[in-house]
């Protein structure tokens, strides 16, 4: 008996441990990380997101660019540049400025859509904006940033 007892007891210990040993094998097999992945949908087509930030304060203390002053801008110079369409929203913003200090100030963000086979053509309008904007409201710069995106309207 008490063979048979030692003799079960190593059976069983070699069946446990087999199967602490595979556990891990049938486990991965089960992950699907090497499994081609579904593919995914892509919908619209290639673009590029250019944002503008205008800020309205003047470093020389004049009074701050008013909305209707800032709306007229982006009909004179910026629609006639991009018809097709361009969002507008208001915010409030901080940089530091060309002597050190921290400027906080009413400010916009502009948003244009343009295709990406449109891009080299779009920047010099962009780069015209930004330079009106700079001269009209004797502004330190206006910030941009580009980033690719995928549109449909």
């Amino acid at each position: 008996m008490n063979v048979h007892f030692t003799r079960t007891r190593a059976v069983l210990t070699t069946v446990g441990l087999l199967l602490a040993v595979a556990a891990p094998t049938a486990y991965a097999t089960l992950d699907d990380t090497d499994a081609p992945a579904a593919a995914e949908p892509r919908r619209g087509d290639p673009y590029i997101e250019t944002q503008l930030f205008f800020g309205t304060a003047r470093p020389d203390g004049g009074p701050a660019v008013t909305d209707r002053q800032f709306m007229a801008f982006v009909d004179k110079e910026v629609t006639p540049q991009f018809p097709d369409g361009l969002t507008i929203q208001s915010g409030r913003g901080q940089w530091r400025d060309v002597n050190g200090a921290i400027e906080k100030e009413r400010s916009y963000e502009l948003i244009l859509l343009y295709p990406q086979a449109e891009a080299r053509s779009s920047d010099h309008r962009i780069e015209e904006i930004r330079r009106a904007y700079e001269k009209a409201f004797g502004q330190e710069a206006v910030g941009r940033v580009d980033d690719e995106a995928r549109v449909d309207f």
